[in-house]
């Protein structure tokens, strides 16, 4: 590498004075341009020598001449990350990098402190798990980004009654009923990040249990950091509460084990259902019941979703079957 290039970005035009040639020359053979009476001589002459210099695509500049930066933004809720949503997020980026694009994740916090990512990545489509609020929509737009998906719609809660929202807690309630429980307990993360969420799932379990014949749900919260789980199991056994639907497989664990040091046998004095099918919940002690979400084809749900807004077409429709019961010792 010449002192010129040393300690800079290797350009096109540095490819083209260190060969003798011109610029044009180089710009169709590295940008591949079609339609050019270019030797292959002259070809090869040229990528050995980008390749011994270090040249290396400049991203911007190739969006800005193709308009597009085939760039995902991905923009997630301030939820812990955990397996289930790693590997949402896995899938979705395997299938759009078949198709070309990078995806690329974002955490949104309230505070807002930051510049938001969309104003430097410039993306083909930024999308969030959750509706942006008008004025993230505002804010989106001002960047002049105009695929945003889902789009943006009066109505910011709908997703709380999504079927990838209610389809697992409907069947944690069917479970239990189906094994003979009349008095069921919720058992939601005392997390503040996950209230919106937590609410959306007690409601679903509130619904199908009112449909199939329960007036109530005992709804508690669970910190696994203090003694909130125990005070629970006790208040539901106190209560003839015996089927507990938890929020997912970490909560459901922390009450297990809050039940058995109160003495509380599972299943048989309280079953425990949790959610998301983590690998280590059928390692654990009883294993546990859980639902199994088609993760896989809701990543690919999304990439599709994001694959539309860019080439203007519809959302695609969801997964035939998104949830299945996994039968295990804690029912």
């Amino acid at each position: 590498m010449s002192t010129e290039t040393k300690g800079r970005r290797v350009t096109a035009a540095d490819v083209a004075k260190s060969l003798g040639i011109s610029r044009a020359t180089v710009g169709f053979v590295l940008n591949n341009t079609r339609g050019q009476t270019i030797s292959e001589a002259t070809r090869n002459r040229v990528i050995t020598e980008a390749a011994r210099l270090g040249y290396r695509p400049h991203t911007a500049a190739q969006a800005l001449a193709r308009g597009r930066s085939r760039i995902v933004l991905l923009v997630l809720p301030d939820w812990p990350i955990e397996h289930s949503m790693r590997r949402h997020i896995a899938e979705a980026s395997s299938f759009l990098e078949k198709a070309g694009y990078s995806l690329v994740t974002y955490t949104l916090h309230e505070s807002g402190a930051s510049r938001p990512l969309w104003e430097a990545l410039d993306p083909d489509v930024v999308m969030g798990l959750l509706p942006f609020s008008q004025r993230e929509v505002d804010s989106i737009r001002a960047s002049g980004i105009t695929n945003i998906a889902p789009a943006p719609t009066e109505n910011s809660t709908a997703w709380q009654t999504g079927s990838s929202i209610v389809a697992g807690p409907e069947l944690q309630v069917e479970h239990l009923i189906e094994l003979g429980h009349r008095s069921i307990g919720f058992a939601s993360p005392a997390d503040a990040r996950l209230d919106a969420f937590g609410q959306a799932r007690l409601n679903a379990v509130r619904n199908r249990a009112a449909e199939l014949g329960l007036d109530r749900v005992d709804d508690r919260r669970i910190n696994q950091h203090d003694a909130s789980a125990q005070a629970a199991v006790r208040g539901w056994r106190d209560s003839g509460v015996t089927g507990i639907v938890a929020f997912n497989d970490e909560i459901a664990a922390v009450v297990a084990s809050a039940a058995i040091r109160e003495r509380i046998s599972i299943p048989g004095d309280m079953a425990i259902i949790g959610h998301d099918d983590d690998p280590w919940g059928e390692l654990f002690i009883p294993s546990l019941s859980t639902i199994r979400m088609d993760i896989e084809g809701m990543g690919r749900q999304l990439a599709m979703t994001a694959l539309n807004a860019i080439e203007g077409r519809p959302a695609p429709e969801e997964p035939a079957v998104l949830a299945t019961l996994v039968r295990r010792e804690s029912t």
